[in-house]
């Protein structure tokens, strides 16, 4: 356990610095007092953990738009234990005084809230003549440029057609020329192959003729060893007769 003894300078007096101390203060378990001193300054003493009070030191070193803690002279020492709680001493009158500070402060806000939201009315005006400015310069070049992409791609759908013409037009003659020289070719090679089936059939029957010729030829001679066969076997039928054979 450790006591901190701290004097805060810079603008804390009347500026709710007192009450964000004790909040501090009561959050991190502390105990101890805050007042304001004659001289500007404020006095802080908080007894607890040392960690706590490392804490302490650097969560009360505020500065913001009403409080703006300029220095702290800080001195350690023995704890007395002489409080339970940590709580703000105020002098008496301090109330009133308090109150008056506060109408002030009031006072001031609301003329900067009212300066404010002039300030952001004419902003606003402002903004919305410049919005409605650029709104309609962009509506002008916008139509513009869909006038301008409308005539390029006319011109180019326009260009497209043409060559898709011409190039139907250029497919068209060199199909039909290939149909012609197709059926030409056609035509040669069906004489040829008329041709080539006459002189087939004109072979198949000199062959055919060839063969029954051949045919005969061999059936006559056929007939006349025959013949000559049956002669001879005759004839030595005799013979083996006249020998007493047979």
């Amino acid at each position: 356990m450790k006591r901190l003894t701290a004097y805060v300078s810079g603008n804390v007096h009347q500026r709710g610095y007192r009450a964000r101390v004790t909040d501090i203060a009561r959050v991190l378990g502390l105990k101890g007092t805050v007042e304001n001193l004659d001289d500007g300054r404020v006095k802080i003493i908080a007894e607890g953990d040392e960690d706590k009070l490392k804490w302490f030191e650097e969560a009360i070193c505020i500065k913001n738009t009403l409080i703006d803690v300029s220095s702290i002279e800080k001195e350690y020492s023995t704890p007395r234990d002489d409080v339970n709680r940590f709580y703000k001493l105020v002098d008496r009158g301090e109330t009133d005084s308090r109150l008056d500070t506060a109408a002030d402060h009031l006072k001031n806000l609301i003329v900067a809230v009212n300066n404010m939201n002039q300030n952001i009315g004419g902003k606003i005006d402002q903004m919305n003549d410049n919005l409605s400015d650029k709104i309609d310069q962009m509506n002008d070049n916008l139509s513009d440029k869909i006038d301008q992409m409308n005539d390029n791609l006319s011109d180019k759908i326009d260009q497209m057609n043409d060559n898709l013409s011409d190039k139907i037009d250029q497919m068209n003659d060199n199909l039909s020329d290939k149909i012609d020289q197709m059926n030409d070719n056609l035509s040669g090679k069906m004489d040829v192959m008329i041709d080539l089936q006459k002189d087939t059939l004109s072979g198949q029957e000199t062959l055919i003729e060839e063969v029954r010729q051949s045919r005969k030829e061999i059936k006559g001679r056929m007939d006349q060893r025959f013949d000559k066969l049956e002669s001879e076997v005759a004839e030595m039928k005799v013979a083996l007769k006249s020998k007493g054979i047979i």
